[in-house]
């Protein structure tokens, strides 16, 4: 029987707060439980990833109580900035850290360090982890997200249906967004954001009263979360998909549009380019433009908006795309393919 305990962070099946890393971590521990692993969860509750006192004394408390020997999956958000919980328990557990997005500092480094092995959720994730911290490389492997089948989109003749999927904040680039539409009001569209909107509140107010100054207040759609059948209605419904990130490591968003055919008009940062990808053909299924740009986002997208030509093409490189896209199986795999090499040191 191969054993793996999973410390997972206490919000993971938080519809109201769904995030990539959640959906990732809830696809591995099930996958890995259809492929006959015993996985034991350990969900630990708090302000991950700065947790107080109590919730570092619970994640030892946790730690201390498993056998020797025991190999552990620790969810990046837990693991990288408690390195002097993990380092008593270094030589006795066989500690690997899943980094969905590097926190880099010191304590990430030590944390990181302390690790049997780090599984990264992108190329681009593990060279930054490799040039930030001295990692021996061979620790560290790549397991991406997989992406489930969907059914394509239909699409409108006009491309209005514009979506964002993201939680409301800087780093996520609404405020990018907000102005490049601004830009294209004279144009036809409406554009749904949906994700969650408490993780900045004062972000988000500033984002409605903008709007609302420029007219957008009624074209511009703040939904808050969806998840499930509502999501992929949404999803469907769309004829764009635009994410102005100023950093991404991988945006599981962009796959989950491509797997509907819909093109993506993302910032060319971080690991977005990669996963966009190319269609088969050598074009890209979408468009890139620099991040935290407002007037190459607004040009973009009057592009999307007035070339039917345009359209057809990223549509056809989309649906092209979507059948080179890899399933959670893959992901569950080079993971499992981890956890054992780690558990054999």
């Amino acid at each position: 029987m191969t054993v793996v305990h999973a410390v997972l962070p206490g919000d993971i099946d938080d519809p109201a707060d769904p995030s990539g890393g959640n959906a990732y971590d809830r696809h591995v521990c099930r996958g890995l439980a259809e492929r006959g692993w015993t996985v034991r969860e350990h969900q630990v509750p708090g302000g991950w990833p700065h947790p107080g006192p109590r919730e570092r004394a619970d994640l030892a408390g946790l730690l201390g109580g498993l056998p020797d020997g025991a190999t552990v999956l620790l969810d990046g958000l837990v693991a990288s900035t408690v390195p002097d919980v993990l380092a008593p328990h270094a030589a006795r557990l066989r500690l690997v850290v899943l980094v969905h997005l590097p926190i880099e500092g010191e304590t990430e480094a030590q944390s990181l360090a302390a690790a049997t092995a780090v599984v990264a959720t992108s190329e681009w994730t593990r060279r930054r982890l490799l040039d930030r911290y001295a990692l021996p490389p061979q620790r560290v492997t790549v397991a991406p997200p997989g992406v489930d089948p969907a059914p394509v989109a239909t699409g409108t003749p006009g491309g209005g249906r514009l979506l964002c999927v993201a939680a409301v904040t800087a780093v996520k680039g609404h405020d990018v967004l907000a102005a490049a539409l601004a830009e294209v009001a004279d144009l036809n569209w409406s554009c749904d954001w949906v994700g969650p909107l408490d993780r900045d509140p004062a972000f988000a107010d500033r984002l409605r009263g903008r709007l609302a100054a420029t007219g957008l207040g009624g074209r511009v759609r703040l939904t808050g979360p969806r998840t499930g059948p509502d999501l992929a209605a949404t999803y469907a419904a769309a004829d764009l998909l635009v994410q102005p990130s100023r950093r991404e490591t991988y945006g599981m968003v962009v796959t989950e549009a491509l797997a509907r055919g819909v093109p993506v008009l993302a910032g060319d940062t971080g690991g977005l380019p990669a996963t966009l990808g190319h269609a088969p053909g050598g074009e890209r299924p979408g468009l890139l433009v620099p991040p935290d740009d407002p007037g190459a986002t607004a040009a973009a997208l009057r592009r999307w908006l007035t070339d039917p030509g345009l359209r057809d093409r990223l549509r056809r490189a989309a649906r092209q795309r979507r059948h080179t896209l890899t399933g959670w199986p893959v992901t569950v795999d080079r993971l499992a393919t981890a956890l054992k090499e780690a558990t054999a040191v």
